[in-house]
């Protein structure tokens, strides 16, 4: 060997860094050896001596069942929707899944140290699958980065490659679990995903475009000055370029806004309304040059589906689905993408047939065709 790599020499910053690290080890390890010197070890349940038994109560009822997410991939996305699930006080176990260990256990701190403001809600992480056990509901943002000139096929491949890491282990631990995916690109994900988790097609959705369902109905409300609310409005097809709006559906107050200017003969133009549509296609990257991603957003969206799925709110919202069959949708190979779908306990319980307009109709073909040729080069 003609060079030994030397490793760099350790600077003060690290040195103080790595001590701060062992002293609150230490504190921490020496504050439950102190605790349970005056309680015993913890246990489940009040500690004897510390509360008072009320007299002749009934033991817990041992029917009852806690409600549990698990929450696959710790980075910006993955941590809005924790954060905005806690604070929903949807659940009462939520476990954290990701590959580096050092920051997973920094985000779990992170939020068990807001306990003191949250519902109680237990929260765990680890690396190993194991800990999402028992889920009723299993949420996927983990997804590969796009190295610069890489295309978006390549990029493809590697998050399917990931995929097959992560959706087996979540089965095999929550056989009865309902598979959330909002990696993106994701109405192909959400096909990879229920290809390899074997699970029936309602207990496998996407987020798919009730984000940018929520995007449209901003605009629109904040064009005419009222509680985006009180706006109806909804995206279908791809969560992307070829995504399509419905303007014959939309309403406010419920006034169809089409049928009401032209009533009021108010001429509006066409690419007026197609204007309106690409500012929701491009917001996402508007906010993504402005901070390097997206989080918040999609953080209180999928929250939303969530509360829907778990509280069997049967509420209609537009997420991917399996579509073959559905709004003229046919061919031989089976698709999912956005249409306005009623969740439930189950999943999802049926998809609604709004009335599209023939270009309506067609656009969606076309955006179903332009997943399934993506989805043909995978060889799943």
């Amino acid at each position: 060997m003609l060079y030994k790599v030397k490793s760099p020499p350790t600077t003060r910053l690290q040195k103080i860094q790595k001590s701060a690290v062992e002293t609150h080890r230490s504190a921490n390890q020496h504050a439950k050896e102190c605790f349970n010197s005056l309680t015993g070890p913890r246990r489940v349940g009040p500690v004897p001596g510390f509360f008072k038994p009320i007299q002749n109560a009934a033991p817990s009822s041992s029917t009852s069942r806690n409600t549990k997410i698990s929450v696959v991939g710790a980075g910006n996305v993955g941590m809005a929707i924790a954060q905005t699930i806690l604070t929903q006080d949807l659940v009462d176990e939520l476990a954290l899944v990701d590959a580096k260990p050092d920051k997973l256990r920094g985000e779990m701190l992170d939020l068990q140290h807001a306990a003191a403001f949250l519902p109680r809600t237990k929260i765990l992480a680890s690396v190993d699958y194991s800990a999402t056990v028992g889920s009723d509901l299993c949420i996927v943002t983990a997804g590969a980065r796009q190295i610069a000139g890489e295309s978006r096929l390549n990029l493809l491949q590697r998050n399917v490659a990931l995929f097959r890491d992560i959706i087996p282990p979540l089965v095999k631990y929550s056989p009865d679990c309902i598979l959330m995916i909002v990696s993106n690109p994701v109405d192909v994900l959400t096909y990879v995903a229920w290809k390899l988790s074997g699970l029936p097609p309602n207990r496998v959705v996407g987020s798919g475009t009730n984000l940018d369902s929520s995007r449209f109905r901003f605009l629109i409300a904040d064009h005419l000055d009222v509680n985006a609310q009180e706006v109806q409005a909804c995206i279908i097809g791809e969560h992307g370029d070829s995504s399509v709006a419905l303007w014959s559906s939309i309403s406010v107050g419920g006034v169809p806004i089409l049928s009401f200017l032209e009533k009021q003969q108010i001429a509006y133009e066409k690419e007026t309304l197609e204007k309106i549509h690409k500012a929701v296609v491009d917001s996402a990257y508007e906010v993504i040059s402005l901070k390097g991603y997206t989080s918040w957003a999609i953080g209180y969206s999928a929250a939303n589906l969530a509360r829907s799925i778990l509280r069997d709110q049967r509420k209609i919202h537009p997420v991917s689905v399996l579509a073959k069959g559905l709004y003229g949708i046919q061919g031989g190979d089976d698709v999912f993408l956005s249409l306005p779908a009623v969740l439930g306990r189950a999943g999802v319980l049926g998809v609604t047939d709004v009335h599209l307009t023939d270009e309506e109709a067609r656009r969606l073909r076309e955006s179903a065709r332009t997943i399934s040729e993506v989805q043909s080069q995978l060889g799943i």
